[in-house]
Parts: structure tokens; C-alpha cells; sequence
């Protein structure tokens, strides 16, 4: 299958779904990471993008893709944006794709995220992930990252300018995402998770007849 992940910045898409991208990739699925900017607002642009190319090193997805847009600026109705993406699902023809949730306190989070479902209107399997910035989040699909924890941790500690900017004292982005993947846990009857909310989820029925 084919896995694309989608964030508005460097390491949004680590936060949220890095576990269960990790555990497609070792089971030799196709990733594949669009970011829609560099994240300039948050550290010096070149800085941002090394730390992510250094974080895909640690899963190898197949691809990073990058958007090209203003840190800060995207906007739910930009129609280049949603050609764009579309032109990126054209080419790749993914199986699953995740993006941010739209009730997020981050505009660029928000808009992509809006801009996603447009752009996948006539695709299969989209699911929203979580960030630190998420709001009013209730997943019903959960994945088991025990296996691939660490891995994700490794992946968001590659941002090496971010880790500490949570504006939580005493707290860096690997507690929160562990915290997070504890709690995601407990709901999902397991020791870690991430949590997802379908925009669109299609069951493969042969896989479970026997």
C-alpha cells in the first residue's frame, strides 16, 4: 500500500502519526511525507528543513515532498493549494492518507486540514491525526505503537530547534507525545497509541473472511 502523511510544518507530521507511519514502513508499505512549509516562523528556514530530512532518515519513507507556501499563511481557500495537493495524490495514488484535524488552535493546521478534504473528495481513507495544538479530539480508530515509540520519539528529537518550544514549563515535545500515545493507549486498551478520526475509512471485508 501506499501512505501519505500530510503537515503544514516540519515535524507536525512526526507528532502526530510518525508510530504508525513507522509500523507501514516496516511492514514494507510505500510513505510518503508532504509539508506544506518550511516553518519558517518557528527557526531559520534551512535549519527547519535539514531537521526534517534528518528526521525521514530515520523512517526512509519513499519521498519528502514539500509544498513551497509561507509559514503561517495558509488559508482553507486557497485553490492552488488544493490543485497542488491533488496534483501530489494524482502522481502518487495513495491508499491511506493523514492529515491534521481541522479543530486545531493553529491556522495553518486548521486551513490544510480543510483543504485536504477538498482535495480528497473523491479519495478513500483519509484520517485526521492530533497535534499539541488539537482541540475537541475523539478518535475511534486507534493504532498500537508499542513496537514503534521509540521511533517516533527518535524521528521529533531529529528537530533538534523544536523540542523544547512547547510553552509548557518543565515539558518538551517528546513528554507531550508520550503522554499523548499513553492516554491514546488506555482508550485504545493498549500500553501506546496514536488515535485517529475518519473523514473516510473503507474496511477491506476479504481480509477478515476466512
Amino acid at each position: 500500500m501506499k501512505i501519505l502523511a500530510i503537515g503544514a510544518h516540519p515535524d507536525d507530521i512526526e507528532a502526530g502519526c510518525a508510530g504508525t507511519l513507522a509500523k507501514y514502513a516496516q511492514h514494507g508499505h510505500d510513505v510518503y511525507l508532504l509539508i506544506m512549509t518550511e516553518g519558517d516562523m518557528g527557526g531559520e528556514r534551512s535549519i527547519r528543513r535539514k531537521e526534517q530530512l534528518r528526521s525521514a532518515k530515520v523512517l526512509k519513507p519513499c519521498k519528502v515532498l514539500w509544498g513551497g507556501y509561507k509559514d503561517t499563511l495558509l488559508t482553507p481557500h486557497m485553490n492552488q493549494m488544493v490543485h497542488e495537493i491533488e496534483a501530489v495524490l494524482k502522481k502518487i495514488a495513495p491508499d491511506f492518507i493523514l492529515v491534521h484535524h481541522e479543530d486545531d488552535t493553529h491556522q495553518d493546521h486548521r486551513s490544510l486540514s480543510k483543504a485536504t478534504v477538498s482535495a480528497t473528495r473523491y479519495i478513500r481513507n483519509v484520517l485526521f491525526y492530533e497535534g499539541p495544538t488539537t482541540q475537541n479530539f475523539s478518535p475511534t480508530i486507534f493504532v498500537d505503537i508499542k513496537d514503534t515509540l521509540e521511533t517516533k520519539l527518535a524521528m521529533l528529537l531529529a528537530h533538534h530547534s523544536q523540542v523544547q518550544k512547547t510553552n509548557i514549563e518543565g515539558l518538551s515535545i517528546t513528554d507531550i507525545v508520550r503522554s499523548t500515545a499513553v492516554f491514546r493507549g488506555i482508550q485504545g486498551r493498549v500500553q501506546f497509541a496514536e488515535g485517529f478520526v475518519p473523514l473516510r475509512l473503507f474496511i477491506n471485508v476479504s481480509q477478515h473472511i476466512r
